[in-house]
């Protein structure tokens, strides 16, 4: 072990060697390095995205072993267990990426404040984000509450800077025999479900790591981009980047994706390049609206439909989880997120809309299903895209826009293809049937051999019914 004290390099949603500006800090600092993970239950995600946190960690550990180091793995409060590391490895300095959802954000404070008035140095830097939350502002200084002036604002700043490169040579201290006995091996994380072990389709559909983000982007750079307006709602297609867990785990960060799209402008028309860097764009509003209201996940944004009359149905809730509702887009997304832990976007909004408006059903029971479940569960884009098709947030869809989950269909899986995959029992349906099997004539269910409410669920609610009941309460809402 090197006698010069070690520096902590702090991991917590950046796994990633390049364009972390904290590791190539600490890296530049001179001393040698101890890079460590806290497991703090305050701080855990939900179910799927652990089972990601899981792959991180080890696509990370395997990057700094081949490199002569190790990413030590700690479980416990972040607050006791950091300052703890800090005395028993002798450290004088601490460097991590900021945070900004609210638990983060108090916790980093707090650990900053005691190790500061310990006389440690302590070093954090932007990284997660194009801008920080606080940086892009109105010309009076108050948030931002539309989308397209944000992001025109946030245009106006410039392009990012440039992504710092891996630091080209890492120095790492040994962990000191006073805390080795409190670290965890692989076995010990207790992030992958066990009994029962649900996560076959997530490991048939990801592998985390930073290697494989920059593959998938390169490959969607060349292959997708140049359509991507025209593709991008259209869920069979698998256009869409796919990159969101790696950008929610720091794996890329979206910097590096700004500059890689911007390399390829060239190939790519200004409406392809745009739109895609719009979706970066709505993850900085997003972030924006969460470091303002830290209730985001929790808090209606428009106060007036704080009365809205949500309906308690447990039956109806459930068979929306397990993709039993009987309209085949929607029961198709949430078996493809049970299955793999995404959702293709157009989808999403169609499910979400699906619960709230067809089912009546209040926008925060989907908001934790989807923390669950997904693997890129983002805490401010998961809150602020229920807030968006609840009508209950700021530029949100009107509530009184409900979305057709058969016209849907129709138009955006036009054959069938994606139903196909994701709800097996109605791949016999000719296409002109498929988007509603309980509106096909008797002759094409028998020789398809589907029996809506036998082979395959029966509509749980009519659409018509269902939106008139939706509008007779965003109704009751006005004065």
């Amino acid at each position: 072990m090197s006698a010069k004290p070690p520096a902590l390099v702090w991991f917590r949603e950046d796994f990633r060697l390049a364009d972390n500006a904290a590791l190539t800090d600490a890296a530049q600092s001179g001393a040698p390095l101890l890079c460590l993970v806290i497991l703090d239950d305050a701080s855990l995600p939900g179910a799927a995205a652990r089972w990601w946190l899981d792959g991180a960690i080890r696509a990370l550990d395997t990057q700094l072993q081949s490199r002569g180091g190790r990413l030590h793995v700690f479980r416990g409060p972040s607050r006791e267990v950091l300052p703890r590391i800090v005395r028993q490895t002798g450290a004088r300095s601490v460097f991590w990426n900021r945070r900004y959802d609210p638990n983060g954000r108090e916790t980093d404070a707090a650990i900053k404040t005691e190790l500061k008035e310990a006389g440690i140095t302590v070093r954090s830097h932007a990284g997660a984000l194009l801008h920080e939350p606080w940086t892009v502002r109105t010309r009076s200084g108050t948030p931002f509450q539309v989308f397209t002036a944000f992001w025109r604002s946030a245009r106006d700043l410039g392009d990012p800077r440039p992504p710092l490169p891996e630091p080209p040579a890492l120095t790492f201290a040994d962990l000191p025999p006073a805390c080795a006995h409190a670290g965890l091996t692989p076995d010990d994380y207790a992030l992958r479900p066990a009994k029962p072990d649900w996560a076959q389709g997530l490991r048939d559909e990801w592998e985390p790591g930073e290697e494989t983000a920059h593959d998938l982007l390169g490959t969607f750079l060349t292959e997708n981009l140049a359509t991507y307006a025209a593709s991008r709602d259209f869920p069979a297609r698998n256009t869409s980047s796919r990159l969101s867990p790696f950008l929610r785990f720091g794996h890329i960060t979206p910097g590096q994706i700004w500059h890689a799209t911007a390399e390829k402008a060239g190939t790519a028309s200004q409406t392809d390049t745009a739109k895609f860097l719009a979706e970066l764009g709505w993850r900085e509003f997003a972030w924006s609206l969460l470091f303002t209201h830290d209730d985001l996940a929790t808090r209606n944004l428009r106060p007036a439909f704080d009365a809205m009359p949500w309906r308690n149905d447990p039956k109806a809730l459930k068979a929306w989880q397990q993709g039993r509702t009987g309209y085949p887009l929607v029961d198709a997304g949430m078996r493809q997120l049970w299955h793999t832990g995404w959702m293709h976007n157009r989808v999403r909004m169609v499910v979400a809309s699906f619960l709230v408006k067809h089912l009546l059903i209040d926008w925060r029971e989907g908001e934790r299903w989807f923390a669950d479940t997904l693997v890129d569960h983002d805490p401010a884009s998961n809150a602020t895209n229920w807030q968006w098709n609840a009508g209950t947030g700021v530029d949100a869809a009107p509530f009184f826009r409900v979305m057709n989950p058969i016209l849907q269909s129709r138009k955006f899986d036009p054959d069938g293809s994606y139903i196909r995959r994701w709800v097996p029992e109605l791949a016999p349906l000719p296409d002109s049937a498929i988007h509603a099997p309980w509106e096909a004539g008797e002759d094409t269910l028998r020789h398809a051999g589907v029996i809506p409410g036998e082979t395959c669920p029966a509509p749980i609610v009519d659409h018509r019914e269902a939106r008139e009941r939706a509008l007779a309460a965003w109704r009751s809402l006005k004065p």
